[in-house]
């Protein structure tokens, strides 16, 4: 049984002989002890059987996950403890650790089917759920362009909704509203997702929308047109959201001359000029079966989703440019350099800082995520702003150093970004906001204390079970995304130990690798010339403060 993601996340290294035989024999003896107590209807047989499928989970064939000894460790010790005990003893506390992490199972793998195209449809259902949620995720966004073409997946992700071969704009929105239903689509620098929330009875006309305006888009002239303006004017609204522009910059100065540093609307120039033909083409190369995922959650049924996505999307093409060509052709270089904005009339300085990150499956993708929640985010309006338990939260609060700052880990296919975004009204002490910023960085490395590591996983854990949780959307969107990056669905299992698995040591280890001595890009927008210089910034990165 494989974990997800690429054979880089497992390391070359056999597990010791010894250690595996120790293991062996542990759950030879639980079996054999599982088999007596079935007799007798003990409770210890369904918690051993939690805890053969976790280890079933985490075995892998004679190779080992690149630092899985940190998950363990703790095992070995619950060994250790479990055997120390007599054997009532041992049922009774081995149960209560099983029990208490029970719910880790509580989400089971989603069901996934490839199709003979290569089209993968995967389910998830909702016991007595009556909505559900029936998306396409397909690996394709404004990385995939040119400089030449760039806007195009988001204007195609416009035109989608206005008319296909048998349905025009209108009645297309009138089926959807006489279903009570909620279509809507999004476009994102690796990705573009068209799903509809609907009633249980109405998933097969979910499949034929979305299957229409996915393979017979009408893509008229008049429509074409009318669209360029309405795609202008959201450029002009997404101008005025300071933190969209930010990022936007961010990406342009950390990416250069790559498909990454390019905005996702497009530059106005290439709005005005972009073609049917254009359209069409990207459609061709990158809307194929193999790059696309079809997922149904909520009342769901996996055989009759099967069937309706067998039978709807006949006509996807099979051949195109693959996801892995795509990028290997257009790599996302990573180059330390700042981009500065000076606007001395605005009263709120944005700035942003970030180091290279780890792509999606990285071994160090999941310890940047504990060290974002280490970090945290903080705003001065929001309730509870002075009990934050961020020593950065703290930090701000207590010298009133800025109006909020927010921790952001953007993962790619190839690389990633890991920084803080900081808002203040502080501009005559910016250097001071700029000193709080690199000084916690630093503490990243030098001073990461196991209660505060396990104080961010659990609020991770928690975090991330929220989201999904949230509604059909959420968890949708997660196997989706998880499918076309992964390659399958990370259980809640999985997520949980592979969080687990990061201490302090980790931590200071994969801070070290990302930021010690590092380059990194800056981005602001305001009164920047109060902002340290760059040079400063990157001194910070291995000048130790203390």
């Amino acid at each position: 049984m494989e974990l997800p993601g690429d054979a880089e996340l497992y390391a070359q290294r056999d597990f010791g002989a010894r250690r595996v035989q120790g293991l062996c024999d542990f759950f030879y003896i639980g079996l054999e002890r599982k088999r007596e107590r079935e007799r007798e209807g003990d409770l210890f047989s369904s918690s051993l059987s939690c805890f053969l499928s976790l280890f079933q989970t985490l075995f892998v064939r004679g190779k080992r996950m690149e630092k899985l000894d940190r998950i363990f460790n703790p095992i070995d010790q619950l060994f250790s403890l479990s055997f120390s005990l007599s054997a009532n003893h041992f049922h009774a506390s081995l149960t209560r650790a099983i029990l208490s992490s029970h719910f880790l199972f509580s989400t089971l793998s989603p069901q996934v089917t490839t199709l003979p195209s290569g089209l993968r449809v995967a389910t998830e259902a909702t016991p007595y759920s009556e909505t559900a949620t029936i998306g396409v995720w397909i690996d394709a966004g404004s990385r995939y362009e040119s400089k030449e073409t760039n806007g195009t997946a988001h204007f195609l992700e416009h035109m989608a909704f206005k008319g296909t071969a048998k349905r025009t704009a209108a009645s297309l929105e009138q089926e959807i509203e006489d279903m009570g239903g909620h279509l809507n689509a999004y476009t994102s620098r690796e990705q573009t997702t068209y799903y509809a929330k609907v009633l249980k009875k109405d998933i097969g006309k979910a499949v034929d929308i979305l299957s229409d305006i996915l393979q017979r888009s009408a893509l008229e002239q008049r429509a074409i047109e009318r669209e360029r303006g309405v795609i202008l004017r959201e450029s002009e609204e997404v101008e005025k959201e300071i933190e969209e522009v930010l990022f936007d910059h961010l990406h342009a100065t950390a990416f250069q001359h790559t498909g990454l540093g390019r905005t996702i609307l497009g530059s106005a120039d290439n709005v005005r000029k972009i073609t049917r033909e254009d359209l069409e083409k990207y459609i061709k190369t990158h809307y194929t079966a193999p790059r696309m995922v079809v997922v149904g959650t909520g009342a769901v049924d996996h055989d009759q989703l099967v069937k309706l996505t067998e039978s709807a999307f006949k006509d996807l093409p099979t051949q195109g440019v693959s996801t892995k060509d795509a990028i290997t052709s257009d790599p996302g270089h990573f180059t330390g350099s700042e981009v500065r904005i000076r606007d001395d009339d605005m009263k709120v300085t944005n700035f942003a800082v970030a180091f290279k990150g780890a792509s999606w499956t990285s071994p160090d993708a999941m310890p940047l995520l504990v060290m974002q929640a280490m970090l945290g985010s903080w705003d001065k309006n929001a309730p509870g702003a002075s009990d934050v338990t961020s020593k950065l939260a703290q930090i701000f609060h207590s010298n009133d150093l800025g109006n909020s700052f927010m921790t952001f880990n953007t993962n790619y296919s190839d690389t990633g970004l890991f920084g803080v975004h900081v808002a203040t009204e502080k501009n005559d002490a910016l250097d001071d906001v700029a000193f709080a910023v690199m000084r916690e960085f630093q503490n990243l490395i030098y001073q990461s204390q196991p209660e505060h590591v396990e104080r961010a996983k659990q609020a991770l854990k928690a975090s991330l079970t929220l989201h999904q949780e949230s509604s059909t959307s959420s968890n949708a969107e997660e196997i989706g995304r998880q499918l076309l990056t992964y390659g399958k669905r990370m259980t809640r299992a999985e997520l949980f130990a592979r969080i687990d698995a990061v201490n302090a040591e980790t931590v200071k280890e994969t801070a070290w690798k990302y930021i010690r001595d590092q380059e990194l890009v800056i981005a602001s927008i305001g009164a920047t010339q109060f902002l340290p210089d760059y040079n400063w910034f990157r001194s910070s990165t291995y000048n130790n403060f203390y």
